[in-house]
């Protein structure tokens, strides 16, 4: 089986499932307490792309969770335990992508100031809080911390670091939307792109790693 076939059945099983449904709420519900009509389209798309970070790591704890046991052995001994495992990660991706790229468009609709720098801005937040919060949600669920009872709350204060801690991808990008709403004008940190590719290479590649040395 291909990656794009095992992505593509993990996408499928994750909606099947309903796992996405609690983090789809829970950022469907946010976005409507946090932005209303003529919010300014900036600080808009930060708040979305903020809340993107730990959607996208609820996300990918689903897709990886998701499989009965039975299922995932016989899917592993057809395709591999490293396709099977990326293939759930970046199904959670795209899950957490497309329900950022709805949030933007509406952020861009509703809000004032929506046009072409806010947009592009918008993406650029959308496409590194979807990477943090994958990255981040790959080291801090299974394989690589198995019990529910750490992974939860590693991963919640992982994502508070990610956020607020200076340097990080997700925490320049959103900032910078902020103060470009504040001050007029947006100067897009675009070296948080590849930072935050190689942020979430590198922690799949170690999740990957873990699940097949420990034949997860």
């Amino acid at each position: 089986m291909t990656l794009r076939m095992l992505t593509r059945y993990h996408l499928e099983l994750l909606l099947r499932s309903q796992r996405w449904l609690a983090p789809g709420l829970a950022y469907l519900v946010l976005m409507g307490l946090g932005v209303s009509g003529g919010d300014d389209a900036l600080s808009a798309a930060a708040f979305s792309a903020g809340l993107l970070v730990p959607v996208t790591g609820w996300l990918v704890r689903s897709a990886v969770t998701a499989e009965p046991a039975q299922s995932r052995a016989c899917l592993v001994a057809a395709a591999g335990r490293r396709r099977v495992h990326l293939s759930a990660l970046l199904a959670a991706a795209l899950a957490g992508l497309a329900l950022g790229v709805a949030g933007l468009a509406a952020v861009l609709l509703v809000g004032s100031g929506g046009g072409g720098a806010a947009a592009a801005g918008g993406v650029l937040a959308t496409l590194v809080c979807v990477l943090t919060g994958a990255a981040v949600g790959a080291v801090c669920n299974r394989p690589v911390v198995a019990s529910a009872q750490y992974a939860v709350p590693l991963a919640l204060g992982a994502m508070v670091l990610v956020l607020l801690v200076p340097g990080s991808p997700a925490n320049a990008v959103v900032r910078a939307l902020v103060l470009g709403a504040r001050h007029g004008g947006l100067s897009a940190p675009w070296w948080t792109l590849p930072g935050a590719v190689l942020l979430a290479a590198a922690a799949w590649w170690a999740a990957v790693a873990v699940a097949v040395r420990r034949g997860e």
